[in-house]
């Protein structure tokens, strides 16, 4: 069954495999609010560092509901741009750098904590969520540049 569900996440592309996850409604409203949907269903490959809606959650009042807006465009993209990593980087080649250069420009800061991942102050609360164009890292945190 296990073999099943990870074969059909698998054939689906980054933007489609966060929809099918659940938790990532916040984050799926704002990569379509960004324009950035045609983008991560692209070839790729890409790492994508993926806030669930509790992490959205976490941001002040009024954060994501002003961030959607159609003026703030430009400033959502490059907070979702500094989310995401050319190429597929999995967890095990994740855990050897210290640093990412990521799609808007940035360097996120990668470290290893009480055995788990982090980058910058996120933590990675679950790897390797595979996508035919990349692959997706859970995190708990919006990380900003």
């Amino acid at each position: 069954m296990v073999l099943a569900l990870t074969s059909a996440a698998s054939a689906a592309d980054i933007v489609d495999t966060a929809v099918a996850a659940g938790q990532f409604k916040t984050l799926v409203a704002a990569v379509k609010a960004a324009g950035l949907v045609d983008t991560l269903k692209g070839p790729g490959p890409f790492t994508v560092f993926a806030p669930t809606d509790a992490a959205f959650a976490k941001l002040p009042a009024g954060t994501v509901e002003s961030l959607l807006k159609p003026e703030n465009k430009a400033r959502l993209q490059s907070i979702l741009t500094y989310h995401v990593i050319p190429g597929k980087v999995m967890a095990w080649q994740l855990v050897k750098l210290d640093s990412a250069k990521t799609v808007e420009g940035g360097s996120i800061a990668v470290h290893t904590m009480n055995g788990g991942v982090m980058v910058n102050n996120a933590h990675v609360t679950q790897a390797d969520i595979a996508a035919s164009n990349g692959v997706i890292h859970v995190i708990d945190t919006v990380i900003f540049a």
